[in-house]
C-alpha cells in the first residue's frame, strides 16, 4: 500500500490547521521548540565532548552559541541594557525572573563567561537535554529534600570561589507568567551570603505580549533585559538574608513592572515571605 498520498494529505491538513487555528499554531511552535532543544542537545553534546572531553564550565559557550540561534527561528529580539555589569572577573550570584520554557533563550543571550546554573535534579534525566546540562557544569539539586539541597548549595559556594564561577539562579523557584514576581526562595541569597559574593539581579520584561499559554499566543516579539547594580553581601550573615531578599525583590519587581509596562497595582503583592531554600 502506498502511504505517500496519506502522508501528504496529513501534512496538508496539519498545515491548514496551523494556518486557521491559533491553538494549533501555538502547539506546533512549542513542539518545534522542544524538538529543536532535543536536536541541539545531541549536536552540542558531541561538540562539547570533542572540544573539551567532558564536564566543564567552558562548554557553556558552545551551548550558548547553539541556543542563541533559536531567536531567529521565532523572530525574537533582545534589547539588553547594562550588559557590562555581568562582565565582572570575580564570583557572584546572578538572579533573574523565571517565566516560561523560553527563558533558556534569554539566559543564553547574555550568559557571561564562567557562568553555570542551578537546576532541579529531574532535568538531569531528560535524555540529551540532561546530558548537555551536565556537560555544561550545571549543578543539580533535589528540591524535595531540603537537607540534600543545602549540601549541594554548600558545595556550590566552595566551588564558585575556588574556580571563579558565576552562578545563575531563578529565585522564584518555578515558572511564573502572572504579570508579577512570585516571592523569592532563600537558596540564592543563602549561597551569596555563605560565599560572601555579590548578587547581580537580571530582569526580563513580560513575555505575555507574544507568548501566553493561557490564550495560546506565540508570535514574534521583543524582550527587554536590564542588568541591575550588584548588591554586596560582604559582612552579612544568615540573619540578614530576609532583608537581602526583600531589597532584591523590590528592585527587580519595580524594574519588571516598568519595562513590561504593567501597572504597579496589578498582579501579586511584593514580599518575600518564609520560603524553603531553593
Amino acid at each position: 500500500m502506498d502511504l505517500w498520498p496519506w502522508l501528504s494529505a496529513a501534512l496538508l491538513l496539519l498545515l491548514l490547521l496551523v494556518q486557521l487555528s491559533r491553538s494549533a499554531r501555538f502547539y506546533a511552535k512549542v513542539s518545534l521548540y522542544c524538538a529543536a532543544c532535543f536536536v541541539m542537545s545531541i549536536v552540542a553534546a558531541a561538540v562539547c565532548l570533542l572540544r573539551h572531553g567532558g564536564r566543564t564550565v567552558e562548554n557553556m559557550s558552545i551551548i550558548s552559541w547553539f541556543v542563541r540561534s533559536f531567536k531567529y527561528l521565532y523572530g525574537l529580539r533582545f534589547e539588553v541594557k547594562d550588559r557590562h555589569k555581568l562582565t565582572v572577573d570575580h564570583p557572584c550570584v546572578i538572579v533573574s525572573n523565571h517565566q516560561s520554557i523560553l527563558d533558556m533563550m534569554g539566559l543564553m543571550e547574555i550568559l557571561p563567561e564562567r557562568c553555570v546554573q542551578i537546576a532541579k535534579r529531574e532535568l538531569l534525566f531528560m535524555g540529551p537535554v540532561g546530558l548537555i546540562m551536565y556537560l555544561g557544569g550545571v549543578f543539580f539539586i533535589n528540591r524535595q529534600r531540603s537537607s540534600t539541597a543545602m549540601t549541594v548549595m554548600a558545595e556550590v559556594g566552595e566551588r564558585m570561589v575556588q574556580e571563579n564561577l558565576k552562578v545563575w539562579i531563578y529565585p522564584e523557584g518555578t515558572r511564573n507568567n502572572t504579570g508579577d514576581l512570585l516571592p523569592f526562595k532563600k537558596g540564592a541569597f543563602y549561597l551569596a551570603v555563605q560565599a560572601q559574593v555579590p548578587i547581580i539581579p537580571v530582569v526580563y520584561s513580560s513575555f505575555t505580549s507574544f507568548y501566553d499559554p493561557r490564550t495560546k499566543l506565540f508570535t514574534s516579539g521583543t524582550i527587554k533585559v536590564e542588568v541591575l547594580d550588584d548588591i554586596p553581601t560582604s559582612g552579612l550573615t544568615v540573619d540578614d538574608i530576609p532583608q537581602l531578599m526583600d531589597t532584591c525583590h523590590q528592585a527587580m519587581r519595580t524594574t519588571f513592572l516598568r519595562i513590561s509596562k504593567a501597572p504597579q497595582e496589578n498582579g501579586a503583592t511584593a514580599g518575600t515571605g518564609a520560603q524553603p531554600a531553593q
